[in-house]
């Protein structure tokens, strides 16, 4: 009662709004013409005196054009006011100004033409709130076309009556927008969502009344007012997340046939709530720990207790709900919709499930200029926290000739966050590119990326300063900007380390004469002045030049000037007395008041006199005092304390309007609050999600696009062993709108899904049956399916190389795989393992043929060397520097030199209940695969019962290839066996982590290899050694001396050190006090060179020439250790 009440007086209340306006209207058309006639009159005449001959030819010209219209528009016939209107919704489209006409338009407001009637409404929609007072006078004509039959003419009606911004109006417009909130048409409820953001910004106090129309609205079923409702919700009372409770779940199945900017509107919504909602998934995370082995006398309680903590963590259904469901809309067509999905992932799933969203971010580096822009922003963010995710899509990132300035700047920040001890050859060769090029702000960010990545990984710290210090010297090459930045650059490098690099220091002060930029001039001074002491000869020398030019430099290089004279007056202040005063004297009269002020301090701090008091007595600690070494950080450090995707990340300010994401709860909310009366089975909607509606290859490509293993483990609505008869079931029972809708859409492919699900059947029920026989012939393997389908040998690895460059040949055949979605993990991997083994001469073929201009962004195919056949004499010369390994035919791999017998502890018996293990490199070339390291493992059972099934389990990182050895099915007591591996260590130190596993129990284990067991001993003359050596000079240099004991001066006690700490091979010298020594790594066949020559006072100096930079500083380390001790 008190609602109709309350809908009653709201009625009264606009209609005493209509009468107002009409009264008001009246009155203003009686006044109009008036002074429309004047306007007319003043027309002419006006024209005439001020204006040019063309702009009064415009002017007629445009009058004659209204002139016609308007005549048109008052015509009695349909056919001439329909084309009238088409004209002035040209004009509008044009952007021509057609408000003279208003008038004469709605005149025909209340036409019966259908077609005329749609075209006044866009009209009046364009110019309703400039031309506010005229368009009240068909205030009443609005109110009828809100009963018109046709839904176009309600939804037309509407949106121009909430443009007429009028505060008289707003009783009328709420009880419209609430009338159209009821209406049958879902068209119609669509607009008025639309009413309700433009009628709360014109009077905010309607907020109370329009909560309930919204409330209303967001229990539609219907997917075209999703959108509309959410983005009215998020921009009237987006704090009301009791509202969304009840239609969460709705929201979340009606996701994917929304429209595609009401998708994003409800993604950015639900991300919110999410937060508010859920606890944590990144609390515990399987991060694989090498050294997790447990104690060996642990209690059980202990373990229990810390068992039940890993395990502590759960995913809400719900949350499960929103992940599963946004996931295919990474492959839409539109960019906002995937960003908007890649933020919600990155703020909301689990780390190990964020990186199904790299591809498609990848994918959208392909687009335009302002997404690649907006893209690559939001990958500089994720990449500082995630480097792993866009690791392998690195060459995406890499800088091209085309790409625009700031594109380029991006894209060299998202190089230098994924710089790592592995990859910093590769980007520091692109560094050098980078350097030369003619755009001087892109040359310069090239220079701090370098500086950044030193400063980072500091295993190429001195590469890096001997490469800029190079640069320096090189000046037909760089530009002055260039050399500047490399000064600021290496003088940040300096501070770090000043004590190695005096001679840095004093090739810089070479170069000061030639160096003419302000900023380099002041870096050069500043180093001079604060490691006065390491140059007691050649700072006063500066000193005294800055002297003669002290009153034509510039501003900061005087005062860094008057800094130097006083440092030097404090520390040699015989030399440098005189030159110290007359600066100063000339400072005291500079023009500029910074520098006359801070010559009258130093004076007054440096030189004694009865005026200074106490403060002289500390300049030496004031002025000398040890600074700390600048930090270099990316300038995208803390842009993840904003939204990914949201304008306030784009701009690193807090944008009105910006909605801040709340942590996440402690303790998670009731969950019961989002269940609804009639409870959508969301068990049976979630099989048929990707289904309904779509095609069976769309669904193919969607399976083989997000490959991740585990996420049907973790869906908990859905059964581990469901066919494709469960999900067509499932989505008839379905009871949602957008269900029944989608499947009518569908209705024409009916034959095709029925021939697809038959096929899948088919591939279930083979998958079923390999299961089986897969379950009798081996017991073990149900536990150590997972990590066995993952990391099934390197013919996998190959596959998955083929399936990205052959994708329309496997499309046809992929229908069974994507079928089987659903079923278990065990039994899908099994499929793709055996899939994997059926055609390895195919798979090996395919790796063969790898081009060496493979600019594949989504697949890293393995760099592998090109036949001479394919390629041009011309065109091989052209890309030779292309080449990652440029290893002449002539080079070969030989034998080892030396195989040392020391073997390391693997699992102690201890820890392994009675089965010891260790290992050794018997540095051979591996016979599984040329790109591993082979290794021998020796097992002993020292307990006192037999230990069965012996193999290998999980492995760290999940990438990593390692061909294991077959399992031993039984070691007696006190039996020994030794088996061999083959690991691909990626030239990379990392340790291998993987379990090693018996019947009962599972042990972690680690095998960390010596830089020096990562290669392969190569065979060359000296002739083939020097043409190497030339190619891998600069930044692919490393050198140092070192003192030996006179005894150790021969070849016999130089090559026995070095063969011992690297499988190197020796080379022939012609000379008696050099020796060189050649190899190349294992995985990419990078060629390694070191070279030792003999010096005289027991001196050696150690050169290592390598395109791996990390791994040659680590293998100069470990020769400076071994030579110094031989």
């Amino acid at each position: 009662m008190n609602g109709h009440r309350g809908f009653s007086v709201l009625r009264s209340e606009a209609v005493g709004a209509v009468r107002t306006a009409l009264v008001s209207a009246e009155n203003l058309q009686l006044t109009l013409k008036t002074e429309l006639s004047q306007e007319e009159q003043h027309l002419k005449p006006h024209t005439h005196t001020n204006g040019g001959p063309d702009e009064t030819h415009t002017k007629g010209y445009c009058t004659e054009v209204n002139d016609d219209l308007k005549e048109m528009l008052e015509s009695n016939k349909e056919s001439l006011k329909l084309e009238a209107m088409k004209r002035i919704v040209g004009l509008i489209a044009k952007g021509k100004n057609a408000s003279e006409l208003f008038p004469a338009v709605v005149k025909n407001v209340a036409s019966k033409n259908t077609e005329l009637k749609k075209l006044v409404y866009v009209y009046l929609v364009r110019y309703a709130e400039e031309q506010q007072d005229l368009a009240l006078l068909s205030i009443s004509t609005f109110q009828r076309a809100l009963k018109d039959p046709n839904q176009l003419i309600r939804a037309s009606a509407l949106r121009v009556l909430s443009s007429i911004r009028v505060l008289i109006i707003v009783p009328i417009m709420m009880l419209a927008i609430k009338e159209a909130a009821s209406d049958m048409s879902p068209y119609v409820r669509k607009t008025s969502a639309h009413a309700i953001q433009k009628l709360y910004s014109l009077d905010p106090d309607q907020k109370e009344h329009l909560i309930e129309v919204i409330e209303k609205l967001l229990k539609d079923k219907s997917t075209l007012v999703a959108g509309s409702v959410v983005m009215a919700f998020e921009e009237v009372c987006p704090d009301r997340i009791d509202l969304i409770h009840k239609n969460y779940r709705k929201l979340c199945n009606l996701l994917v046939d929304v429209e595609e900017w009401g998708q994003v509107v409800i993604i950015s919504m639900l991300t919110r709530y999410a937060r508010t909602q859920f606890t944590s998934p990144w609390k515990e995370d399987s991060v694989f720990d090498e050294h997790s082995v447990r104690a060996f006398y642990e209690s059980d309680e202990e373990k229990t207790r810390d068992e039940t903590e890993a395990k502590a963590y759960v995913m809400d259904p719900d949350h499960r709900l929103l992940l599963r469901n946004t996931k295919p809309l990474l492959q839409s067509r539109n960019t906002a919709v995937v960003m908007s999905v890649a933020q919600l992932y990155w703020h909301l799933a689990p780390k190990n499930e964020v990186s199904i969203v790299t591809k498609s971010l990848v994918r959208l580096l392909r687009s335009h200029r302002e997404v690649q822009y907006i893209v690559l922003q939001n990958i500089a963010t994720m990449s500082i926290q995630r480097k792993g995710m866009f690791e392998p899509y690195m060459k995406s990132f890499y800088v091209r000739s085309t790409d625009a300035t700031h594109i380029k700047s991006l894209k060299l920040e998202i190089l230098t966050n994924l710089a790592n001890e592995a990859n910093i050859s590769t980007i520091l060769r692109e560094f050098q590119t980078y350097v030369k090029s003619q755009d001087k702000q892109f040359a310069a960010g090239t220079i701090q990326a370098i500086g950044r990545c030193a400063t980072n990984i500091s295993e190429v710290t001195d590469t890096c300063l001997n490469g800029l210090v190079l640069l320096l010297s090189n000046r037909d090459v760089i530009t002055e900007t260039v050399v500047a930045e490399s000064v600021v650059v290496i003088k940040k490098l300096l501070q770090t380390q000043p004590t190695q690099h005096s001679d840095i220091i004093k090739h810089m002060a070479k170069l000061f004469d030639n160096i003419t930029v302000p900023m380099a001039r002041a870096s050069i001074l500043w180093l001079m002045g604060e490691y006065c002491e390491r140059v007691p000869k050649i700072a006063p020398d500066v000193l005294r030049k800055m002297a003669k030019s002290f009153t034509s430099e510039e501003d900061i290089v005087k005062l860094q000037t008057v800094n130097l004279a006083a440092k030097l007056y404090l520390t040699n202040s015989k030399q440098t007395k005189l030159l110290t005063q007359y600066i100063l004297n000339l400072g005291k009269y500079d023009q500029n008041y910074d520098i006359r002020d801070r010559t009258r301090f130093i004076r007054q701090l440096i030189v004694p006199n009865d005026k200074s008091g106490a403060l002289s007595k500390y300049a030496h600690r004031i002025l000398l005092a040890p600074k700390p070494a600048p930090v270099i950080q990316s300038a995208y450090k803390d842009r993840d304390r904003y939204q990914l995707g949201t304008l306030s990340h784009t701009i690193n300010t807090k944008a009105s309007g910006y909605l801040e994401l709340s942590d996440w709860p402690a303790v998670a909310p009731d969950q019961s609050v989002r269940n609804v009366e009639v409870i959508e089975p969301v068990k049976e909607w979630a099989p048929s999600l990707g289904k309904t509606g779509k095609s069976k290859p769309a669904k193919s490509s969607d399976d083989k696009f997000y490959s991740d293993s585990g996420e049907e483990e973790e869906e908990e609505e859905g059964s581990g062993s469901s066919s494709s008869d469960d999900s067509s079931s499932s989505s008839e029972e379905s009871g949602s709108d957008a269900e029944s809708s989608v499947e009518k859409n569908s209705s024409q492919s009916s034959e095709e899904s029925d021939k697809s699900s038959s096929q899948s059947e088919k591939s279930s029920s083979e998958s079923d049956t390999e299961k089986k026989k897969r379950k009798t012939k081996k017991p073990l393997q149900k536990k150590t399916v997972k990590p066995t389908a993952k990391d099934s040998d390197s013919d996998e690895n190959r596959n998955v190389a083929k399936e990205a460059r052959s994708s329309s040949a496997e499309e046809s055949s992929s229908d069974s795989e994507s079928d089987s979605d659903t079923d278990a993990d065990s039994g899908t991997e099994h499929k793709k393992k055996t899939k994997s083994k059926a055609k390895p001469k195919v798979e090996v073929k395919s790796n063969e043929e790898v081009s060496l201009l493979n600019l594949d962004d989504f697949t890293p195919a393995p760099v592998t060397q090109l036949k001479s056949s394919v390629l041009s004499p011309s065109l091989l010369g052209d890309l030779e520097g292309l080449c990652l390994s440029n290893v002449s035919s002539t080079i070969q791999v030989s034998g080892p030199a030396f195989v040392p017998e020391k073997s390391h502890d693997l699992l102690h018996r201890m820890t392994g209940k009675g089965l010891s293990a260790q290992y050794q490199f018997p540095r051979q070339p591996c016979l599984y695969q040329p790109t591993m390291v082979s290794v021998q493992i020796s097992l002993t059972n020292t307990s006192d019962h037999p230990l069965e099934q012996i193999h290998i389990g999980d492995r760290s990182p999940t990438g990593l290839n390692i061909h294991c050895f077959n399992t031993i099915e039984c070691l007696e007591p006190e039996a020994s066996v030794t088996v061999s591996m083959g690991i691909d260590f990626n030239d990379s130190t990392q340790a291998a982590n993987f379990q090693l596993c018996t019947k009962e129990d599972h042990f972690s284990v680690s095998i960390q290899p010596a830089v020096g067991e990562l290669f392969l001993p190569i065979t060359m003359t000296e002739l083939d050694f020097h043409k190497e050596q030339g190619k891998l000079l600069g930044m692919n240099e490393s050198s140092a001396t070192i003192t030996m004991a006179a005894e150790n001066m021969t070849s016999q006690p130089i090559s026995r050190p070095v063969a011992t700490v690297a499988n190197l091979g020796v080379v022939p010298s012609g000379q008696d006090n050099v020796h060189r020594f050649a190899g190349k790594t294992a995985s990419s066949g990078a060629v390694v060179l070191v070279t030792v020559e003999l010096r005289e006072l027991s001196t050696a100096l150690i050169t290592i020439n390598t395109e791996k930079s990390v791994m040659g500083s680590m293998l100069l380390r470990d020769l400076k250790q071994a030579l110094a001790q031989a």
